[in-house]
């Protein structure tokens, strides 16, 4: 019965132009390409070439044991963003707390580059919402 409908099928998909190009290596545009690959030269190196190191700290996955060969070294960590950044990376990037402390980090960082860039507006949002803190703990009393 399998027979019939296999013959049937095929019968029935003959007048279809490409039909079962899978079915014959030989027709597949591929094929050739992947029965003839190219070899290709490896690397001209068994360990690449190490960055050499900054000055300064650069943070790492706490199952590094030591720096990857290139590294960036644009945006040291510094003030409290660093602080958090530290603590972070000493966590391991499967538990959620690396993120959230990362994601907090740059938000951190953004307030510390505000306050650093016009100290006058920043000081009066910080004591915007500090003082709308208070009054709020005032008016609930």
């Amino acid at each position: 019965m399998a027979e019939q409908e296999m013959t049937t099928a095929e019968q029935v998909h003959a007048d279809i132009p490409g039909w079962g190009v899978d079915g014959d290596p030989g027709s597949r545009p591929g094929v050739p390409m992947l029965l003839k690959p190219e070899r290709r030269g490896g690397a001209h190196w068994e360990r690449p070439e190490r960055q050499p190191p900054p000055d300064f700290p650069v943070l790492k996955r706490a199952e590094l044991d030591e720096l990857t060969p290139a590294f960036g070294t644009a945006a040291p960590p510094k003030g409290l963003s660093g602080v958090l950044r530290r603590v972070a990376y000493a966590i391991p990037e499967n538990r959620v707390r690396h993120v959230m402390l990362l994601l907090m980090a740059d938000r951190v960082d953004v307030m510390e580059s505000r306050l650093l860039r016009s100290p006058a507006k920043s000081l009066g949002t910080v004591l915007g919402l500090v003082g709308g803190g208070w009054l709020l703990g005032k008016l609930r009393t």
